[in-house]
């Protein structure tokens, strides 16, 4: 072969393609838009927390009632951003340290809460109660404690799960041993949400 054979041959040979990089998007103030998305995707160790942020940490935000209509009768609210109001019993009620609870009885006031059934988007056949009114009764091995709405509204929704596990409320009354979900009207809220205290102030309070 002789060399500009070669040199043909060689100028026919397929050549790798170059590699082309997307340009680095920088406004007139220096601002790197690929840096910052870089910095969202891939956060520094460093800047995360110690504890993840939990569920109810992220989407609702805790009040409490302490000391509600009876001395240590403790009772949390978590509130979601379009209003629901979940209630259940604080660290520091009084039952808690009472043995532990044994039974939760609904059958109350005038009714049977957890007979109460809402349907359909206008919330048919929802209770209205006063802050005042009794949810439903705590038993201890030694007494019985009447658990209180704390807010004013319509009741949507009892946790009926308590009915055969009442120990939910001792191994996570925070969670899945929470009591009931209320609705309030946005004025009502309003009027009784400065009664409430934050989770740092009830903590310093019961010293938890």
């Amino acid at each position: 072969m002789t060399t500009q054979n070669a040199d043909s041959v060689a100028d026919q040979e397929p050549q790798a393609p170059a590699v082309v990089k997307d340009p680095v998007v920088v406004d007139d103030e220096g601002y790197d838009a690929e840096k910052e998305l870089h910095n969202l995707l891939l956060p520094d160790v460093n800047d995360l927390p110690v504890v993840p942020t939990s569920a109810i940490e992220f989407n609702f935000v805790t009040y409490f009632a302490p000391d509600f209509m009876k001395l240590e009768h403790d009772q949390y609210i978590y509130r979601h951003a379009n209003g629901l109001c979940v209630i259940g019993l604080a660290a520091g009620h009084v039952a808690f340290k009472d043995g532990g609870i044994t039974a939760v009885d609904f059958n109350v006031g005038k009714s049977n809460r957890s007979e109460i059934k809402v349907t359909g988007k206008r919330k048919r056949n929802a209770q209205h109660f006063e802050s005042n009114t009794a949810l439903c009764k705590v038993c201890t091995n030694n007494a019985s404690y009447i658990v209180r709405c704390c807010i004013k509204g319509s009741l949507l929704e009892v946790n009926e799960r308590l009915i055969k596990q009442p120990e939910l409320l001792n191994s996570s009354a925070d969670r899945e041993g929470y009591i009931a979900i209320i609705m309030p009207k946005p004025a009502d809220w309003h009027k009784i949400k400065d009664s409430f205290i934050t989770l740092d102030e009830y903590k310093k309070l019961r010293h938890l």
